[in-house]
């Protein structure tokens, strides 16, 4: 089905916030705190170095044992290296951890979305959350909870130890540093705009990517790779200036540092001097003082990049909260105390049900139905006339706008919507079946508590005429599906049907089961749709005049309306309409129906 869905009945999910922090604490908390512990040695290491260096060069001057300072030196630095280096690793650890959490989290959302959310998002934007999204909050977990404070604080230790050595020299720096913290700030307000839409373009250029690979048959037959490349180029174009753009911001960073460093380094030269010689500055100190404001610029630098990445992660993190945010279908919701119970009802009956998607396009106009407990209805139609939408609504893809449905005597408000689709096995128009092997597509919400052996599975894919193709793959049932391993329409097709047919289900939807079939294996579908039909519900949307003769029961649909239902000869003396459809195609039993125009 084309277009926007109107949303179905849809569960409040857990708190779409994502708060970094309590993610990575969760079941981490010793580990956190010791990483902080390291942080905090390595950060005191790295400030007390220099104040070591000055101590060595005062017993060098003073011509005293320079062993014990020199220890000391050594220790600190590999001290703090070491510290650094472990935290670092336990808290990449503890991140990777918690991208993973995070990406199951939202494959899973993803999953449970209503149909009108999920196509409205797009498998590219959502793939982009899981991958280059994720990559993002990664590096804000890196920098947030450790780098960027413990910058910080070395930031601000330096600079009071620089003022216990000498106030003056030290107004002499933050002078010189200030006209470069000014240019940063207005730079980092920008770039967080900038990531905002790069993002946005990243995620619409993978999901106009993944669509075009999805179509890349019509694409080749039709000779528009090139066509479809240069729009994709148009929009990679786009990405990429926006990039450019972005990185001629993220470059003025370190420049601007250097160049305050460069300043401030000239300007206490000078002074340093002067106060060394007008007694108010030592050497040692002297040296001391130089050496932290050259360390200085490493901390300013890393704080600089860690809030350019900070701003890329809180725009990573603002697009899985607006995933999390969207409601996801309650399948587990327990049935409501008053739901009617199940009684001798037709499996499904539509009273006055209209709907329409978004944009004023009425499908169904107090449409009125009957699909009996037993035996094979088919839906015909000509195309767009609402039959399967029909079959969305009975499988609650979506929601009538008025009317009633019940399945089984139980409307379906009524009904849990995981125990609905446990009674409703469905075959698509596009016979979809997973990137997963043969076997796992047959037992697709197959009951856990019965699964099936191989004979049974060959048995399904006998009836459908698959079984010795399935064998002749190089993994027989286990074989996954795509690439050299990839089924024709057709295969696929059969493969779907025979999946229904290992269904527990009461009730099963067929949507145009026949389209992608040859004469001998419309025949073995005919057989295998008796089966089913022999002991619980059968709808199909029909195109094929063999399908709706061998039908118990018709519904002729025209215009979103149900114009009427009986069966084939009845109708084809009362119904116009019908009689219109079915007009010019062979009507008597087992004659081969001629070439004639799709019904659906």
């Amino acid at each position: 089905m084309n277009g926007v869905l109107k949303s179905g009945t849809a569960a409040a999910g857990p708190d779409p916030k994502l708060r970094i922090l309590k993610e990575l604490s969760r079941g981490n908390g010793p580990t956190l705190v010791f990483v902080g512990v390291l942080a905090v040695l390595s950060t005191a290491a790295t400030l007390a170095l220099p104040m070591v260096v000055g101590k060595l060069l005062a017993a060098i001057q003073n011509d005293e044992d320079l062993a014990l300072w020199a220890v000391v030196m050594v220790g600190v630095g590999f001290g703090s290296a070491v510290a650094g280096a472990l935290a670092a690793f336990l808290l990449g650890r503890m991140g990777q951890e918690l991208i993973f959490r995070l990406r199951v989290r939202t494959m899973d959302h993803a999953l449970g979305l209503r149909l009108a959310d999920a196509q409205r998002e797009g498998g590219g934007n959502l793939t982009a959350r899981i991958t280059a999204d994720a990559a993002r909050v990664k590096s804000l977990i890196d920098i947030g909870p450790i780098q960027l404070p413990m910058a910080g604080v070395t930031v601000v230790g330096t600079l009071v130890i620089m003022g216990l050595l000498d106030w003056v020299l030290l107004l002499i720096t933050v002078g010189a540093f200030l006209i470069a913290v000014g240019v940063i700030t207005v730079v980092i307000k920008g770039l967080r705009r900038k990531y905002a839409d790069l993002q946005e373009e990243l995620g619409g250029l993978a999901q106009n990517f993944v669509a075009a690979m999805e179509s890349l048959t019509v694409i080749k037959a039709y000779r528009a790779e090139r066509k479809t490349s240069g729009a994709l180029a148009g929009r990679a174009r786009k990405l990429a200036d926006l990039e450019i753009e972005a990185a001629k911001m993220e470059s003025l960073m370190v420049p601007v540092i250097n160049l305050g460093q460069q300043i401030a380094l000239v300007a206490v030269v000078v002074g340093g001097g002067a106060r060394m010689l007008d007694g108010h500055l030592t050497l040692a100190d002297f040296v001391a003082f130089l050496l932290y404001l050259l360390q200085l610029t490493a901390p300013l630098i890393m704080a600089a990049s860690g809030v350019s990445g900070l701003q890329t992660g809180l725009v990573a993190r603002k697009r899985f909260e607006d995933v999390f945010a969207l409601p996801t279908e309650d399948v587990d919701a327990p049935a409501p105390e008053n739901a009617a119970p199940l009684r001798n009802a037709p499996a499904v009956r539509f009273e006055n049900v209209t709907f329409g998607y978004g944009d004023d396009r009425p499908v169904l106009r107090g449409a009125d139905l009957t699909v009996p407990a037993r035996g094979l209805t088919a839906m015909v139609g000509l195309s767009g006339s609402g039959k399967s939408t029909s079959l969305a609504l009975i499988e609650r893809f979506v929601e009538p706008e008025s009317g009633r449905i019940s399945v089984y005597g139980r409307d379906l408000a009524e009904w849990p919507l995981g125990e609905l689709r446990g009674q409703i096995g469905y075959v698509d128009q596009s016979n979809t079946l997973l990137q997963d092997s043969v076997r796992g597509n047959l037992t697709l919400g197959r009951d856990e508590a019965r699964p099936a052996d191989d004979e049974e599975l060959y048995a399904a894919l006998e009836s459908v005429g698959l079984a010795e193709e399935i064998r002749s793959l190089p993994d027989g049932l286990d074989t996954v599906l795509g690439g050299a391993d990839n089924l024709s329409g057709g295969q696929r097709q059969r493969l779907a049907l025979a999946r229904a047919t290992l269904s527990d289900t009461r009730l099963v939807l067929l949507d145009e089961p026949s389209s992608h079939l040859d004469s001998i294996n419309e025949q073995r579908l005919r057989e295998v749709v008796d089966s089913l039909a022999a002991d619980r519900a059968v709808l199909v949307v029909a195109h094929r005049i063999s399908t709706i003769q061998h039908a118990d029961h018709v519904i002729v649909m025209d215009a979103g309306r149900v114009v009427d239902q009986g069966d084939h000869d009845a109708l084809l003396r009362r119904c116009p309409a019908y009689a219109e459809l079915v007009s010019g195609q062979v009507l008597s039993a087992g004659a081969a129906p001629a070439p004639a125009p799709a019904l659906a």
